[in-house]
């Protein structure tokens, strides 16, 4: 059965969908993902930059040109998927997807940079190694994850947050006084906020007055249990997820296609025919 370039480029770019040129595709992409993280890192060493500034320069240019093409496929093939089977607005919805986002952070650095409107970019392109997420099943279950759990862990959030502030004001309004330099201000008193809810606690900056002891104490006690909280939520999705069976005729688990934007149970490869 013949396919258009268009559902050729779509299977093509979705891991474990494309046959045996896809996973060459998938592996390629892999490996350039881990040797731009690697050119990153080294670009920070003075000796080897200066030494390797041209290989350096031009394994960059290559690999955003590979990256530029592979975005452009994803949206450009984006239709041949039936959830996103509008021209203009299936490939919009489509974009907003976070792994299209992840896809657009690692080579928009390149353009910002060379059409003069960003400074030095450079460490941004180490977030081309979340683009491996697509490729990883263990990865595509943790964002399904947090998925399912977003609006619970946007909960506790706003929560952690109001407790933040509050804590911080109070503090500063007791300790002002008494440490003008230390808590000279409510935006500085918000860094002892976040170091004793998280219960870090650096000791650069603490309260000496007893009223500002008590509250100490009581924000860290509240941070235990509350910057707990979404760690819990995610446990709470893994033990969900595992409770999940997987199809032993296609190992397809219930809500897979939420975790990779490129795939669809309900959407098969013509070439590799039906299982």
């Amino acid at each position: 059965m013949s396919t258009s370039p268009r559902r050729t480029t779509f299977f093509l770019l979705s891991p474990d969908r494309g046959g045996q040129a896809g996973k060459v595709v998938d592996w390629l992409i892999m490996a350039l993902i881990f040797v731009n993280v690697a050119a990153v890192m080294l670009e920070t060493v003075d000796s080897v930059a200066r030494e390797y500034r041209t290989v350096l320069f031009w394994l960059e240019v290559g690999s955003v040109a590979l990256f530029t093409v592979e975005y452009l496929g994803r949206i450009w093939s984006a239709v041949e998927h039936p959830d996103y089977s509008g021209p203009i607005s299936g490939r919009i919805r489509f974009a907003s997807r976070p792994l299209l986002i992840v896809d657009l952070l690692a080579v928009l650095p390149f353009y910002l940079v060379a059409f003069g409107l960003g400074g030095d970019l450079r460490v941004l392109r180490a977030l081309r190694f979340l683009k491996l997420i697509r490729y990883s099943r263990s990865l595509s279950v943790f964002v399904r994850i947090l998925e399912q759990k977003k609006t619970d862990l946007v909960v506790v959030t706003v929560v952690d947050a109001v407790l933040l502030v509050v804590a911080s004001n109070l503090v500063y309004l007791v300790e002002h006084q008494a440490q003008p330099e230390t808590f000279s201000s409510i935006p500085q008193t918000l860094w002892w906020g976040v170091v004793t809810l998280t219960t870090v606690g650096y000791g650069d900056m603490h309260p000496v007055t007893p009223a500002g002891q008590l509250l100490g104490g009581l924000t860290a006690v509240l941070g235990i249990g509350l910057f707990a909280l979404p760690a819990s939520l995610i446990a709470s999705g893994f033990l969900e997820e595992s409770r999940q069976r997987a199809c032993p005729r296609c190992g397809h688990r219930p809500g897979d296609d939420l975790g990779d934007d490129t795939t669809s149970a309900r959407f098969e490869n013509p070439r590799q025919g039906r299982r």
